[in-house]
């Protein structure tokens, strides 16, 4: 049955925010800056430091592997087979496959709501309590990013 998000997000926030750290920061010391057209997109959807992003291009999104996360991930389709890209900070990854101009705008307006709120640690419980809360299409920070998408 699924799991109430809402009632167990408290229990799952430091593991989500630590997950997210280790990830963030593993792309932080093996992804690329953007390019100068890149840094442009950024520039555009409002980020203010667009030379601290750093992409990887990966096969698929990681998955936690903590049993509880990895299936609050899945069941609240944050991640999972049908997701394209992940921002964690100034930290973006990118299936190969979705390369495209309109998913670096969402993920770099992403950049910017982090920027905003300061630290994974602040973005995330906002993040999540809106997920938890109205679903991953209606979150305010997804329809922001949905809003600041433009294609080349």
């Amino acid at each position: 049955k699924p799991m109430n998000l809402l009632a167990i997000l408290p229990q799952l926030l430091p593991s989500a925010i630590a997950w997210a750290q280790a990830q963030a920061d593993h792309v932080a010391t093996t992804g690329l800056p953007l390019s100068e057209s890149g840094l442009g997109i950024a520039g555009r959807v409002g980020v203010r430091c667009p030379e601290q992003i750093r992409i990887k291009l990966v096969e698929q999104l990681p998955m936690p592997e903590e049993p509880m996360l990895k299936e609050a991930a899945i069941q609240t389709g944050l991640l999972g087979p049908h997701m394209a890209g992940l921002t964690l900070g100034y930290s973006i990854l990118i299936c190969r496959s979705q390369d495209t101009v309109r998913l670096l705008s969402h993920e770099c307006r992403h950049v910017y709501q982090y920027e905003t709120l300061g630290s994974i640690a602040a973005f995330l419980p906002v993040y999540l309590q809106q997920i938890a809360t109205v679903g991953y299409d209606n979150a305010q920070f997804e329809i922001d990013a949905r809003a600041h998408e433009f294609s080349a």
